[in-house]
């Protein structure tokens, strides 16, 4: 089967659905959607009706921060970002925000565990780093593999079973196997605001027959989308980081 991941939407229409028609257009079977739907973008309430369609249909989707402070104060966010919250909590409707709280924090298929931030603890939301946080991460799943998000910068750590850690950024559209006999942490890019210096959506596919992972980019319209955060009187930089990936 092959699996189409996508983390990290905040509510950017135009970067998530360039992510699914890309998706699409590679033969995704199946979704699996790794939390923070909203908060940063000016479409929170298009993002959670897509997500909530993708989930009736079959998709999979786990809880994120974001998402959490929905329903919740955060005093952990910036001022701008819980300000962001307030705004979106006022778009969402009763059941939309429903829907966003009664998502699970983590979701176990077949030799995968998918999780927004990391499996150790997941409510404390911590980000996976380098080689040491990821390492706790692997070896608190009861599974081989494991897919996050939450960094918003995509990376690839394993673990030998003699805990021998390696790490890498994954090269775009390039195939990587996840060897049997090993411990794996696929750290994913954002859809809706990359941080790693490259301002197309990130994605990632995986074919679970041959165990392997490719990291993808979808160009989108970001000048939509930054026109959508301003028009919302939303925080300008909001806009600006957008064309730059960071």
């Amino acid at each position: 089967m092959r699996l189409a991941l996508f983390a990290d939407i905040h509510g950017n229409r135009q970067a998530f659905g360039a992510c699914l028609e890309a998706a699409r257009a590679q033969g995704a079977e199946k979704f699996v959607l790794l939390g923070d739907f909203i908060g940063y973008g000016a479409d929170p309430e298009w993002t959670v009706d897509t997500v909530m369609a993708l989930v009736e249909d079959g998709a999979i989707a786990v809880r994120g921060n974001h998402d959490t402070a929905i329903g919740i104060d955060n005093d952990a966010m910036n001022a701008e970002a819980q300000a962001v919250i307030e705004w979106t909590r006022g778009k969402l409707s009763a059941a939309q925000r429903r829907f966003l709280a009664d998502l699970p924090l983590m979701q176990q298929e077949d030799d995968r565990l998918y999780v927004h931030s990391e499996a150790s603890n997941p409510t404390r939301w911590r980000y996976v780093r380098d080689a040491s946080d990821a390492a706790r991460s692997m070896m608190a799943a009861d599974t081989p593999i494991t897919f996050c998000g939450h960094i918003h910068r995509p990376a690839l750590y394993s673990m030998s079973a003699t805990a021998k850690m390696t790490s890498f950024v994954p090269t775009t559209g390039v195939a990587v196997q996840l060897l049997a006999g090993r411990r794996w942490l696929a750290v994913l890019g954002s859809v809706g605001q990359p941080r790693d210096g490259i301002p197309a959506a990130a994605f990632s596919m995986f074919d679970t027959e041959r165990r392997e992972v490719t990291y993808c980019r979808a160009p989108y319209d970001i000048d939509a989308a930054a026109a959508r955060i301003r028009e919302n009187g939303l925080p300008g930089w909001l806009a600006d980081r957008l064309s730059v990936g960071r």
